[in-house]
């Protein structure tokens, strides 16, 4: 008789999370009760449009929201301890030793003043028990990992001498440095080219992957997703839509959002002349989330189901994925 291995226990668990914006004229609620989770060595897509939530959540999972933003609700949990409520100094340093964070722009994450081993040995000394020597070979070694050449010349370049891409390897390395358990990385590849973009796709998901990292990968180009990711979440006005096995949520969508995104995604076998398809309307602003499912002012199907205009729809099983769709036994397909 076969034993049945059980998955492993998450490292990242995201519980009804609520994050809001107090204003003058009210709270804005920006996320809205998500929920998911991230095993040690896998890697989750976020995808959706833009202001759909995907960087505050990433945000939030780092603890750099920015204010008057704050999490009003829900968890966030590291291997099993709540990290969502603890002091500043002691998140900040979780945050460099156990969560690393690439963003969308390198030059945002290094200093120009100093040269990047600098930066990296600073790095490793705060969150690790190495002398100076031991340090600076430390980094000689990330910056090889993640690509960059003759590294005992260039861990003593500035940041302004190196390129975008490479430059970005050397945020991947300084992400590593300290060895976390979680990365998130914030549209890592959106200012680089396509050819540099699968570069540092590529080796982020080697280097996780030998680490042993979970990462939660945040883009709005589903081809990143299906090139590099285990899972993927689709967000939409704050909300999550749909989540489950990248496969299965791109070839059989169970939300009728997700169906309309893999349509507009160019198909080059198709004949080139034919027209592109396109999402109608747009994202919600947060001072009108519409009642019911979210999306139901943009969705073609909502006239078949009283509650899609009246009753919010939960995260319920849809075959191989989960979606918040009061129809969620219909297959959309792509072309919906």
């Amino acid at each position: 008789m076969t034993a049945t291995l059980n998955p492993p226990a998450p490292l990242l668990q995201v519980e009804n999370l609520v994050v809001e914006f107090p204003g003058r004229r009210g709270t804005l609620r920006a996320l809205d009760g998500v929920s998911f989770s991230i095993a040690p060595g896998e890697i989750l897509g976020m995808v959706g449009e833009s202001g759909a939530g995907k960087s505050l959540t990433g945000a939030a999972v780092i603890g750099l929201l920015e204010p008057p933003g704050r999490i009003a609700g829900g968890r966030i949990l590291l291997h099993g301890e709540r990290i969502d409520d603890l002091p500043p100094e002691r998140l900040r340093r979780i945050r460099g030793k156990r969560i690393g964070a690439i963003f969308q722009d390198p030059l945002t994450s290094l200093n120009p003043l100093y040269t990047v081993g600098r930066q990296l040995v600073e790095t490793i000394q705060t969150h690790l028990p190495l002398n100076a020597a031991q340090a600076r070979e430390r980094a000689i070694e990330l910056l090889r990992d993640t690509g960059i050449p003759a590294p005992e010349q260039r861990i003593d370049h500035h940041p302004h001498q190196f390129s975008g891409g490479m430059r970005q390897r050397v945020v991947i390395a300084l992400a590593l440095a300290a060895e976390p358990e979680l990365i998130v990385a914030d549209e890592p590849t959106t200012a680089l080219d396509v050819s540099i973009q699968a570069q540092i796709i590529g080796l982020l998901r080697t280097v996780c992957r030998q680490r042993g990292a979970a990462v939660l990968l945040i883009t709005h180009d589903m081809g990143v997703i299906a090139e590099t990711c285990d899972r993927v979440a689709v967000m939409y006005a704050g909300r999550v839509a749909e989540i489950g096995p990248v496969a299965s949520v791109i070839h059989r969508p169970a939300h009728p959002y997700t169906a309309g995104l893999m349509a507009c995604i160019p198909d080059m076998v198709r004949d080139p002349r034919e027209r592109l398809n396109q999402i109608d309307g747009a994202m919600p602003r947060l001072d009108a989330i519409p009642g019911g499912c979210a999306y139901h002012p943009r969705c073609p199907h909502a006239g078949d189901d009283a509650r899609c205009t009246t009753q919010r729809p939960a995260l319920v099983a849809a075959g191989a994925t989960q979606a918040a769709c009061w129809r969620h036994d219909v297959r959309w397909g792509t072309s919906t």
